[in-house]
């Protein structure tokens, strides 16, 4: 029985997924979050290292322990690029993380609500590493893009420094999150030795030491209170789900 484990195609990913396609038995499958989260509610994967949102906006769902991607000051791979000297009325957004996309909501509706403009408009753009040249007075971008992009003029938005700020806690960005019905036994292990190897090996993850993988209490505080922020304005409707050892 082959088990499909789904993990992001990005840097910041790669201490969680070292030596996954390694294993017999094993099918990898690299996608954008938003991806691999219409398969894991498929159950066409078994788990999948995606947006930690998606833990409280489907029932049946159960969250590996210990594991994800979170940063306790920036993260240098979720930023936003603010046009200056205006208001903020129209926003393009990378639709690739929807966990990204619900902390700029909550940053724009508790930091920020008086750059916005009454009646703003979303719209998904496709990544890009000129966000000075979209038309949008504020542009979202993540993971290698949101790294990579040239600010040109534009104010920039680190999303995880904004939540520290604003919080004064971690923020945790993507967890494991196992489909109802895996079978923890036979996934789990699989995600720690991924860990381990990631360790051993030294994966790179691009942020120059801004993420962290391995999480302890106070990023379960941060996590939850992004839960109960985003069941608040009604992004999320689900209670915590249950955390697998």
């Amino acid at each position: 029985m082959t088990i499909r484990i789904g993990g992001v195609p990005y840097g910041v990913g790669a201490p969680l997924l070292a030596g996954l396609d390694e294993h017999d038995g094993v099918e990898l499958v690299q996608a954008p979050p938003t991806e691999l989260i219409a398969q894991l509610r498929q159950r066409r994967l078994d788990a999948a290292l995606v947006s930690s949102i998606e833990a409280v906006r489907q029932p049946g769902y159960a969250v590996a322990a210990g594991l994800g991607i979170a940063c306790r000051e920036e993260i240098r791979s979720v930023r936003a690029f603010r046009r200056r000297g205006r208001a903020i009325r129209t926003i393009g957004l990378d639709r690739s993380s929807a966990t990204s996309v619900a902390l700029l909501r909550l940053l724009l509706a508790n930091v920020h609500v008086d750059a916005v403009a009454h009646g703003v408009s979303f719209e998904s753009i496709q990544p890009t590493l000129e966000p000075d040249r979209m038309p949008h007075d504020l542009v979202l971008l993540i993971g290698d893009p949101g790294l990579h992009a040239h600010a040109g003029e534009r104010e920039v938005w680190d999303l995880g420094r904004q939540w520290k700020e604003w919080t004064g806690l971690p923020f945790v960005f993507a967890l494991w999150v196992l489909a109802e019905g895996a079978n923890p036994d036979a996934v789990l292990p699989l995600l720690h030795r991924a860990r381990a190897r990631g360790r051993q090996r030294g994966a790179i993850d691009g942020t120059e030491g801004a993420a962290h993988y391995d999480l302890d209490d106070r990023d379960l505080r941060g996590l939850c209170r992004f839960w109960d922020e985003c069941r608040a304005l009604g992004f999320a409707d689900q209670p915590d789900p249950p955390f697998l050892d």
